[in-house]
């Protein structure tokens, strides 16, 4: 990601950039990653194709094609990028922001803010905007406001106990193991892992655990891995379960899911 433009605080209130995987592009996308950073300005950030997967000290979101996400001025995060070949990033100087929320979310993306975006790329090295691109900038702020907030979050525990399990699960999301057999390996009751990780996740442990397979199943998925390698991958007995559990979360069958985007 350039540099100049996520840290300047000069020039246009909002800077807007295309990317796709061709060697030179600006804002390089494809499947790579990159390291925890910071950026002065906010970040927009979306994927037409592929999965981007943002992680922060509290969390992390996953981005699927046509969503986008939200990283306020100054949060560390981390990227992987999974088969983008198109999209886009805008940078959102802080005063610009300031009624934007100040977490990271996940955003949907409607046309209109698909059509500002593509006509803001076209002025992305000017130093100043005339009024009638400030109306436009005025216009994608409003509607980055207002777009509907995604369920695509995996929040982290910040109990070092809960943590070293979630670490875990995340390392092998096809591991079986019980609360109890969690709570044993961990040092820890069940009773107190059981309202911990309610207290800090707003999830129970089984519906945290779901939410850590469909992470790795949407990153899987979204590298073009076939429906029964990642079924295998989570540890379900046959992909039938898989595609049932796939499609209570998202309304669509995982084969049909990133082909219909």
């Amino acid at each position: 990601m350039p540099v100049d433009l996520s840290d300047r605080l000069d020039g246009p209130s909002l800077i807007a950039v295309w990317g796709n995987d061709d060697p030179g592009t600006e804002y390089r996308l494809g499947t790579r990653e990159y390291d925890w950073h910071t950026h002065r300005r906010g970040q927009v950030l979306c994927v037409e194709s592929g999965l981007i997967h943002v992680r922060t000290a509290h969390g992390s979101w996953l981005l699927p094609p046509h969503r986008a996400g939200w990283i306020p001025p100054g949060v560390a995060h981390a990227v992987s990028v999974s088969g983008a070949l198109s999209g886009w990033s805008v940078f959102i100087a802080p005063d610009a922001g300031r009624h934007l929320p100040d977490a990271p979310r996940v955003i949907g993306i409607g046309e209109l803010m698909h059509a500002l975006v593509r006509k803001a790329v076209t002025w992305n090295t000017m130093d100043r905007l005339q009024p009638d691109q400030d109306r436009v900038v005025a216009v994608l702020l409003d509607e980055i406001a207002q777009a509907p907030q995604e369920r695509l979050h995996l929040p982290m525990p910040s109990d070092p106990r809960l943590v070293r399990i979630a670490n875990a699960i995340l390392a092998r999301p096809e591991n079986e193991r019980t609360l109890d057999e969690w709570a044993t390996w961990a040092a820890i009751s069940s009773r107190t892992l059981r309202r911990l990780i309610l207290a800090e996740t707003g999830l129970s442990f089984a519906q945290w655990r779901q939410q850590a397979r469909l992470t790795h199943a949407l990153e899987m998925l979204a590298r073009g891995d076939p429906v029964g390698m990642v079924s295998d991958a989570l540890g379900y007995a046959a992909p039938s379960n898989f595609i049932t559990m796939f499609r209570r979360a998202f309304g669509d069958s995982p084969g049909h899911y990133f082909a219909s985007r």
